[in-house]
């Protein structure tokens, strides 16, 4: 157990850097890089060659590989075939793709959804629970520190608590989708990598169904949904979609069944769910029927 706290404090106070995973709520900040269309923009992160020898840099390469090839690695804390850089891309980062770069030094933070004061630990969690459907890591596990210590290398030299790198994804304002039209779209745009049936190939994950996000995610909601579409999708020529055509993808993939979530009707306790969570919550319901 000491050795353990010793190297997470030794991650701790040698690496700084930063994170608020895929901070997607309407409070998350904009980013001025936005790519032109088929433009890729890319966060600078430390260089391979500065990984340090020893324990400390087997443990950094080690969560780079847990974070590229999660099913694979930690089966029995996946339920679906997503991996952490199915959303993190070009291993965490791309901009305007929830980079990785600069958020392990925004933690703890304060998270609406839980009303609650989060580590990055729990916010790791979130994602194995929601996004790939999944367990959560046990906070002293080898495999928590390993991710933790890539994600402390990957926002090394990032201050502390300072939004000095882009962050999140831009939300898109919020408009209708046609459904239909995303069904079109989607056959032409987005079924060579994901499958005409929504489930995956070698070079996109599952959108649905049983081995995809869950209704938890934030991936299931509508805004969130169309905006990382709009400005990385497809993969290689990001930005090429409008904006409702952005939509309308979304519209169309959410549409479809996927995992449930157990508690989640407990999620936002406050009552100040964001408008497109695809779900009732015991707040809403309570607003609803005059506080009762």
């Amino acid at each position: 157990m000491v050795g353990q706290r010793l190297f997470s404090l030794l991650v701790v106070t040698t690496l700084l850097g930063a994170c608020e995973i895929s901070r997607t709520d309407d409070t998350a900040a904009r980013t001025d890089a936005t790519p032109a269309n088929g433009a890729i923009v890319r966060l600078p992160a430390p260089a391979d060659s500065e990984i340090p020898d020893g324990l400390l840099g087997a443990s950094i390469r080690r969560g780079r590989a847990l974070l590229a090839a999660t099913p694979d690695s930690l089966p029995q804390h996946v339920g679906g075939q997503l991996r952490c850089t199915s959303c993190h891309l070009d291993d965490g980062t791309r901009v305007n793709a929830a980079p990785l770069v600069g958020v392990y030094a925004r933690f703890p933070q304060y998270r609406d959804r839980s009303n609650s004061v989060a580590t990055i630990q729990d916010r790791v969690n979130d994602c194995f629970e929601r996004s790939m459907n999944g367990r959560a890591l046990p906070f002293e596990s080898r495999d928590m520190r390993d991710i933790v210590a890539w994600l402390a290398f990957l926002s090394r030299g990032t201050p502390v608590h300072r939004d000095t790198t882009p962050r999140g994804i831009p939300l898109l304002a919020a408009m209708s989708p046609d459904t239909a039209r995303g069904r079109a779209e989607f056959v032409t745009t987005c079924a060579a990598c994901h499958g005409m049936d929504g489930q995956g190939t070698p070079a996109g994950p599952p959108l649905w169904g049983p081995k995809s996000y869950n209704v938890g995610a934030s991936m299931a909601r509508l805004r969130t949904a169309a905006s990382f579409i709009k400005y990385n999708m497809p993969n290689d020529r990001p930005g090429v979609l409008s904006e409702q055509q952005a939509f309308n993808l979304a519209a169309y993939v959410n549409s479809h069944s996927r995992p449930d979530l157990a508690g989640k009707e407990n999620d936002w306790p406050n009552g100040n769910a964001p408008a497109d969570v695809p779900y009732a919550t015991r707040a809403k319901a309570q607003t609803a029927d005059g506080g009762r």
